[in-house]
């Protein structure tokens, strides 16, 4: 039972999404306090060449957090500043370059979810005598029969319960969602409204969680050297052009592979389609021919299941992919850490590294990390 009232620490990062839901809170009776978590020091992590917004005078950081004070001394509530850089570094950051190295394409946001917001910032509102945290995302939670369930939220085309899918059931009962059930441009509506003018026009973050905009592969060579290797046309198997490391590409990029006029073809656009880290080769295929990007079943590890573990009986939906349809699969568990997810029909771009989320119905059972992607019975990625 969540009683109006109750001490609530929110993440308060700077946008028009918290703010709009501190506001929420405290309309509803809530005791609330904002709490600023920066998680990412740019000068000491090397990266600022990196960055394509960062100023001499300022960084995003710091403008971010400039807005959340704004936003904190607008609706009359505390703002405290917490630091986990290093907690981030250890448990999210060291993962995702982990990841690429292997020649995959992780999801931090997923990992920042699961070990910073609603880990080491929900650590510090239980040690400084709050009762919930709450946050920004547009998802939301249901108590039945002393279980919570973590729900799609009202508005689908903002809905965030994929980037959640690593979170435990007990995180979810300590949370609270304001905007589960309103649309994103309500939340625009309301701040401006309140004449928020730090965050009500303020554009959406985008980027790596934390970390933000940036050039990515200029990003990446900070930590990841760059090494020059061939780009295979996978039909054919000839060399077709120079990459400039697979590990800054991504399955089924289309942009940026640098593939120039071939003597006695027509023009013709390329796709990638795989990678082979071992042998430094970036393989891709012409056209519009995308029949390499198909799988029929994958198999997902790292599993995480919040409300209880689905049955093999079940044709439960699946997103392998942030803002993807729900696809039709089949669930076959080979151990407690490993399921077969076999797709009603062929599905296009299931990535390793990338996060397959669950659900029965609206509700969000959890998911697991992508690890192979097979097609006819053959592995593929």
């Amino acid at each position: 039972m969540i009683k109006k009232g109750a001490r609530v620490l929110i993440g308060l990062s700077g946008g028009v999404d918290s703010a709009v839901a501190a506001y929420l809170l405290k309309k509803a009776g809530y005791q609330v306090v904002g709490g600023f978590m920066r998680n990412w020091d740019a000068m000491a992590n090397n990266d600022i060449l990196g960055n394509p917004t960062i100023s001499d005078q300022q960084c995003p950081q710091e403008s971010d957090y400039d807005d959340a004070k704004a936003v904190a001394d607008k609706l009359g509530i505390e703002l405290l500043r917490v630091d986990f850089i290093e907690e981030y570094w250890n448990d999210v950051f060291a993962y995702f370059l982990s990841e690429y190295e292997k020649g995959r394409t992780p999801n931090p946001d997923i990992f920042c979810n699961k070990y910073i917001k609603f880990d080491a910032f929900l650590n510090f509102a239980k040690k400084n005598g709050f009762d919930f945290i709450a946050m920004g995302h547009y998802a939301k939670r249901k108590d039945c029969d002393n279980v919570t369930f973590l729900l799609k939220a009202e508005d689908i085309n903002k809905d965030q319960s994929y980037f959640l899918s690593q979170i435990s059931q007990q995180q979810v009962a300590s949370c609270l969602f304001p905007l589960g059930n309103i649309s994103k441009p309500q939340v625009r509506t309301i701040a401006h409204e309140l004449n928020l003018k730090s965050v009500m026009d303020k554009k959406d973050s985008t980027g790596v969680c934390f970390i933000g905009e940036r050039r990515f592969k200029e990003f990446l060579m900070n930590y990841l050297p760059a090494k020059k290797g061939d780009i295979i046309d996978i039909n054919t198997r000839k060399k077709i052009g120079t990459h400039d490391g697979v590990l800054y590409y991504t399955i089924g990029q289309r942009k940026g592979l640098g593939i120039g006029g071939i003597s006695g073809q027509d023009a013709i656009g390329w796709t990638v389609v795989g990678k082979d880290v071992k042998k430094n080769y970036l393989l891709v295929a012409s056209g519009s021919n995308d029949e390499h990007l198909f799988s029929d079943y994958c198999l997902v590890r790292n599993l995480n299941w919040i409300s209880g573990t689905p049955t093999e009986e079940k044709t439960y939906g699946a997103k392998f992919r942030y803002r993807q349809p729900d696809q039709n699969v089949k669930l076959s568990f080979i151990d407690s850490n490993t399921v077969k997810v076999i797709y009603s029909s062929p599905v296009k771009a299931v990535t390793p590294g990338q996060a397959a989320v669950f659900y029965d119905g609206d509700i969000c059972l959890g998911g697991g990390i992508i690890d192979e992607v097979y097609r006819d019975g053959k592995r593929v990625l």
